[in-house]
């Protein structure tokens, strides 16, 4: 058993996987639920993604069940005391997290550092008026975070090197690549280079330049594969900056600058055709689509699977 103990504040989908993780990886992991039945559907999710990792031949019988073995659930912070890590998964609601917070500085004299999983929430506002506000970091994953490597490291002023090292380790330890921003920034690194390429395309379809589907089978076949293994810089420095130059001054005028979301999300939203979850959005969903989609967007991700797993 590894030396750090993980706690976890949360039972949804962000917390059940960041809870495989560590589990797989050796760590004693305890979640706490608000209610008895949060237990019983964070347990469900949890052996779910195990059976998903089964299938896929990642994982043995014998395996799942040592990993079952380091997870605990509780619905009291005192049984939390003797953890040193905590993940805080709860709502983006900055009261909810400081309540979290609270209970955490109270209840569990040992805590190292408390590690937010949110995706939005400066780390500045998440600790403000804090006594431990210098164990405090976001930690911010992808989904599902037990199979996308990627997780961005955002510290505040008030976070200490110590907390944040503790935590970088820990995942590191657990095979994800940590990226560390040098200052906070809203939708810190991926969310800010995703929705930037996201209002270009939209852009492109408002403005009648192509379609949807055309705009993403240009990005499935085009550069977004290279970008799997060579980095964004990279290629740059292998096309050669004095072409990037040239197309940036010549590009960079006619490029989307909007501030605000785009009248064809807005209405989508409005009609309640807000995707996946309503069956249509920009594409039309059923049960065999969605499916579908998921199995393609886990897809990539299966070739990162490293994890310390016990001996079979």
């Amino acid at each position: 058993m590894k030396d750090e103990k993980i706690a976890i504040i949360g039972t949804g989908m962000m917390g059940m996987s960041l809870a495989v993780l560590f589990t797989g990886n050796g760590y004693d992991t305890t979640v706490l639920a608000t209610k008895e039945a949060s237990v019983l559907r964070g347990r469900n999710s949890y052996n779910e993604m195990y059976s998903v990792l089964q299938e896929r031949g990642l994982v043995s019988e014998t395996q799942m069940a040592r990993c079952a073995e380091n997870l605990h659930f509780t619905l009291d912070y005192r049984d939390l005391a003797a953890c040193t890590v905590f993940f805080e998964s709860v709502v983006e609601d900055q009261k909810v997290k400081h309540d979290v917070y609270m209970h955490i500085q109270e209840s569990c004299p040992v805590c190292k550092v408390i590690a937010s999983t949110s995706s939005a929430m400066a780390p500045e506002d998440l600790c403000a008026g804090l006594d431990c506000a210098n164990k405090i970091v976001v930690t911010h994953p992808f989904n599902p975070p037990h199979l996308v490597p990627f997780v961005e490291m955002v510290k505040s002023p008030c976070t200490s090197e110590e907390a944040a090292q503790v935590a970088y380790d820990v995942l590191e330890d657990c095979g994800r690549k940590v990226c560390v921003m040098k200052k906070s920034a809203p939708g810190f690194i991926a969310n800010r280079l995703q929705h930037a390429l996201l209002r270009e395309a939209l852009y492109m379809v408002e403005e009648g330049l192509a379609d949807p589907r055309d705009i993403d089978k240009a990005l499935m076949y085009s550069f977004m594969p290279r970008y799997t293994s060579v980095g964004l810089f990279e290629h740059q420095d292998a096309a050669g900056l004095d072409m990037v130059q040239n197309i940036e001054n010549y590009l960079f005028p006619s490029l989307c600058d909007r501030k605000t979301a785009f009248d064809s999300v807005n209405d989508r939203v409005a009609s309640h055709s807000r995707g996946q979850k309503d069956g249509m959005g920009i594409y039309k969903w059923d049960a065999e689509s969605i499916a579908d989609f998921k199995a393609r967007a886990s897809e990539p991700y299966w070739k990162y699977f490293n994890w310390n797993l016990p001996k079979d």
